[in-house]
């Protein structure tokens, strides 16, 4: 890949990856917090699935630009994920762990309500966007 494509590549799915955390934020603002616990459940567990899948976009992303070629199959395993993050970036492999435990386990499946759980699983989201961050982002 051309480091033209690179850009390209970056350009593109750092735009989509901010728009999903975007749309997480303001779903999560419908949750409503009291005394640092939201107090809807279903707006909770919608903004952690929809950050989420931001991430994966970005993992995706980091990974073709690392040359790891992705599996044909659209569903891949988390452990796809951490598997090759391991070998490529000890502290990227820690924000995943994150990722995956608060935004997907706790916050999707779990719909924990603690806002301070949920703000550390959006810091380590965007720790991982921002390794593909272009060097001239252009955000819509």
């Amino acid at each position: 890949m051309s480091i033209e494509e690179q850009q390209e590549l970056k350009q593109k799915s750092y735009a989509e990856a901010i728009r999903y955390m975007n749309n997480a934020k303001e779903t999560l603002q419908k949750a409503k917090k009291e005394d640092n616990y939201y107090s809807d459940r279903k707006y909770v567990r919608t903004a952690c699935g929809t950050a989420y899948n931001g991430v994966l976009l970005a993992l995706e992303t980091y990974l073709k630009l690392k040359d790891v070629e992705l599996p044909k199959k659209k569903r891949r395993s988390i452990d796809f994920y951490m598997h090759h993050i391991s070998k490529i970036d000890g502290k990227m492999m820690k924000y995943l762990d994150t990722v995956y435990s608060v935004l997907h386990l706790d916050g999707y499946y779990d719909g924990v309500l603690k806002a301070s759980v949920i703000k550390d699983g959006f810091d380590d989201a965007y720790e991982i966007i921002n390794k593909i961050k272009p060097q001239t982002a252009t955000v819509q």
